[in-house]
């Protein structure tokens, strides 16, 4: 499973301007929900807090994957986003969040969306790769960053 299956390139925030956790994920599911008409902004919002409210979704070293499902989506739509300042995100090892890479999935949903959150959390403990994510100027420029990844696998 490649990352830019699962990834459009309308669908990367670089500069997220909410500076806590909830703010983020209202900002996420608000981009997401205004770029697929499938997506109800307030549904996914809720859907994105609850997830968090069991555990953090953020896996250490500035990288989150908030994740959920939904009856209204027949195939995993994903969003990556960008806070350039870093977000307290109860993160494990109590560090800044600084990207966040948003799964939402079918509710009928469980292989594929394991094996995607997988392939995330593989190709974002490569401490160069998010290097260039952080770096990268623009939407554009962190896309092409994980198309670049994705053509190593």
């Amino acid at each position: 499973m490649k990352i830019v299956d699962l990834i459009k390139r309308e669908m990367v925030v670089p500069a997220l301007a909410a500076t806590e956790k909830r703010g983020i994920l209202e900002e996420l599911a608000t981009y997401m929900a205004g770029r697929n008409p499938k997506i109800g902004r307030d549904m996914l919002a809720k859907v994105l807090i609850e997830r968090e409210l069991l555990a953090s979704t953020a896996i250490g070293e500035g990288v989150a994957i908030p994740h959920g499902k939904l009856a209204a989506v027949n195939e995993i739509v994903a969003c990556l986003g960008r806070a350039r300042d870093g977000v307290e995100f109860d993160s494990m090892d109590g560090q800044p969040t600084y990207l966040f890479f948003v799964l939402v999935a079918p509710e009928s949903s469980t292989g594929a969306h394991l094996k995607a959150l997988a392939r995330i959390s593989r190709v974002f403990k490569d401490p160069e790769f998010r290097k260039r994510l952080l770096a990268a100027p623009d939407g554009d420029a962190m896309y092409q960053v994980v198309a670049d990844e994705d053509a190593k696998y």
